[in-house]
Parts: structure tokens; sequence; C-alpha cells
């Protein structure tokens, strides 16, 4: 790392007289893991849903306990591929920071309501939570640069490093915060990943299929005993994951499924009882599969690109296809059997619903129905698409059980 790499968007000075900004006893991304593990935004993750909705069960993952078992997953990779561990660290801590309530429902219907100030993306928000709406930072003219995190940590997180483009659903910065963006990329190649983020990437997809399974397992959602009988069952499956997860063919995917369930490794599943000897059989699973994928991406890595030290553009990180479709359709167990359970959908409509009519309420009762935070933003805002943005912002902000309450206070 170099300084361009350790740079901030905002210089800084000592906050504390007695003990200056370049003491040298942590590193800046150590600072930066540290902001972000201090941060109102981090906080709020512990109700946000993940897979299930946050609250309903203490077993159960919420989007915090998600974050901490990436930026694990991060860390080990990336200090086994030689890039700084806290880079890795605090990109797998930062990556949900800007996911609204309600996970992916939340975020599609955001996106479909904020479409005349240029959309919602949990990953384009998660750059304006790190760098605008997060309090810890002003620039001379008081305005927020959020964490004002260093280049090389924002570069981390940022998983897709382009504006919005017709026929790419996800992309990680929104127009007006493009002077930052640009800042934050300086010197890079168009639209490529630092190998940072692509490890925190592979850290995300391994953590959510692994651990989403473990969760659906646990509350009894995935038929194992069934699957592996029923041949109609598992070619249902790939076809979900074929057209959701994968650009494998149901016919590979078919292939790598058979290897997949009948691994001795899944015996327990087929007649999990949640005793303890169950759960205990259960773990072993999840840390197995976790353990394959983290070894077979480092492995591949490392025999493309030599045993030195990799970090920023060195090197990209390789996972092999077949790790990558069994990740892929253990993303599809979650996806068939847990989300699209009855109930699920049911609430999931309601979610809907929720968010809909708690823009527009709020679109008509700003600036005064806003947090004190937001409703300065809102009176600043030059024109009727920065003002939606301000709402936007306030309701991302909101967990899910206070998406709720704003409903019920707001709309009735």
């Amino acid at each position: 790392m170099n300084d361009h790499d350790a740079e901030r968007y905002v210089r800084e000075t000592a906050k504390d007289p007695l003990r200056p900004v370049d003491a040298g006893w942590r590193s800046p991304f150590q600072r930066d893991r540290a902001r972000v593990l201090h941060s109102a935004a981090f906080r709020r993750l512990a109700t946000k849903t993940q897979v299930h909705t946050a609250g309903g069960d203490e077993f159960l993952r919420t989007r915090l306990t998600h974050s901490l078992e990436v930026a694990q997953i991060a860390r080990e990779m990336g200090e086994r591929l030689g890039c700084d561990p806290d880079i890795v660290d605090t990109a797998g801590l930062a990556h949900d920071l800007g996911h609204p309530p309600f996970g992916h429902t939340g975020e599609e219907v955001l996106d479909a309501v904020a479409q005349a100030c240029g959309g919602f993306e949990g990953n384009a928000q998660t750059l304006r939570v790190l760098t605008s709406l997060e309090a810890k930072i002003v620039d001379d003219r008081g305005e927020s640069a959020g964490l004002n995190l260093t280049r090389a940590s924002l570069d981390a997180v940022a998983k897709y490093p382009w504006f919005r483009e017709p026929g790419k659903r996800k992309f990680g910065a929104y127009a007006e915060d493009a002077a930052v963006f640009d800042w934050l990329r300086d010197g890079t190649p168009d639209h490529r990943r630092c190998l940072e983020a692509q490890v925190m990437d592979w850290a995300d997809d391994v953590a959510y299929s692994v651990h989403d399974v473990e969760d659906g397992v646990y509350g009894g959602y995935v038929p194992f005993a069934r699957l592996r009988k029923d041949p109609d069952e598992r070619a249902a499956l790939c076809a979900d994951v074929a057209a959701t997860y994968s650009t494998e063919s149901t016919a590979d995917l078919a292939a790598v499924l058979e290897e997949l369930i009948a691994d001795p490794l899944f015996d327990p599943l087929s007649h999990y009882d949640g005793s303890h000897t169950a759960q205990v059989g259960l773990k072993r699973v999840t840390s197995v599969l976790t353990g394959r994928f983290i070894a077979g991406a480092v492995s591949a890595t490392r025999e493309r690109y030599g045993g030195g030290p990799l970090g920023r553009y060195a090197g990209d990180l390789v996972v092999p296809r077949r790790i990558r479709a069994q990740c892929a359709l253990l993303k599809g167990l979650a996806f068939r059997y847990v989300m699209r359970r009855g109930p699920v959908a049911a609430w999931r409509d309601r979610q809907q619903e929720i968010l809909r009519e708690l823009v527009a309420a709020l679109t008509v009762r700003a600036p005064d129905a806003l947090d004190p935070v937001f409703a300065p933003r809102w009176r600043a805002a030059a024109d009727d698409a920065a003002r939606l943005r301000v709402v936007i912002d306030q309701v991302a902000s909101l967990t899910d059980p206070a998406a709720v309450d704003w409903h019920r206070r707001f709309v009735g």
C-alpha cells in the first residue's frame, strides 16, 4: 500500500491535541475498520433482514451477523493471498451498510419508487452511507464526508465500480455521488474490481449460500431427504438456479448437484431433528463447506499468480467453476425452500406495500416527518429529485421494526 491508497477524501487533523493523528500506533486501514464497527449504520444491521425477518428467531442470521461472518471469511482469505487484512475486513463489515429494511424485497421496492432520482441499489447506497450519510467527519464547508475512509478501503467495498448502465441490474454509485466515486477510483481500470473487493464478494457469496442453508435446515424448510430421492425435485432446483444464480446449463448444474448431495457430509441433514447431535452435524456441514470454498479459491489464485503477496490490482481472484456452481446451488436451496414459502411470500407482499406507502407519505410530510439528520438535507435540496433522494435515504436507513412503526405512524 502507498500514500495514494491511504489518502482520505477530506484531510483530517488531530481530533485530540494530546494524541496527534500521525502517532503511528494504528494503520490508516485499522482506523477504517474501527470507524465501520463503531458506526450507527453498522449497529442498525442487527434488525435488518438477511433472509428470515430480523427478530423472528435468535438463532437465525441478520444483516449484522452476516456482515461479521463475511468479514471473518474475507480477512482469512485476504491474509492467505497477501492482501492487507484490515482492508478486506473493513470491506466485509461495510458491504451491506446501505441495504434497506426487508432485505432484497426492500431494495426492489425502493428502486421502483426512486426512478425519478436515479433509482436505488444497496451497494450504491453503501457508498453514500460511507461517504456522506454517516456522522463522523465534515469538510471545511461543514458538509459531511461520512466516515471518510481511505481510498483503498472504499475501493474494496466497491463490488460494482460503475454508475447505472443499461442492461446492468447492479451498480455501485449514484450520479450525485460522482465526485467521491471518481476520487476513490482514481488511477484504476474502468469497471475492474480490486482484489480486495473480489475477495469480499466471494466471502459474501460463501457466507450467503452456506449460512442461509444452515438457517433453512434449522428452521425445517430444506427437504434434503426428498431432494436426494426425487429426480424431479433436483431438476426443478437446477432450473431455479440456472434462471437466477448461475450461467451454467441445467444439465451441468444437475451433474454438480448429484455429486454434491451424494457426499456423506450431508447425511445428517436428511434426518435433522433439532437435537444437539443434529446441530453438531449441521455445524460441521457449514464449516466444511466454508473451508472448501475458501481453500478452492485461494489455491486456484495461487496456482495462477504464484506465492508472492497480492493486493489491489496485482491479480484477480480465481474461483474454480465447479466450486462456483456448488455455491450457486446452495443459494438455490435457500431461494426455493425458504424465500418462496407461502407465509414468506405473503409477508413480502406486505413489506412492499409498507415501503411504497411510507415513501409516498414522507414525500408529502417532509421535512417535518424526517429525522433531524435528514430534514436539513431535504431543505437544502435543489429540486424534487434531490428531495426524493433524501426521503429514500431516510427510509433506507430504517430497521425492519422501525419501518413498520413509521408506517403505522404516518400511514395508519
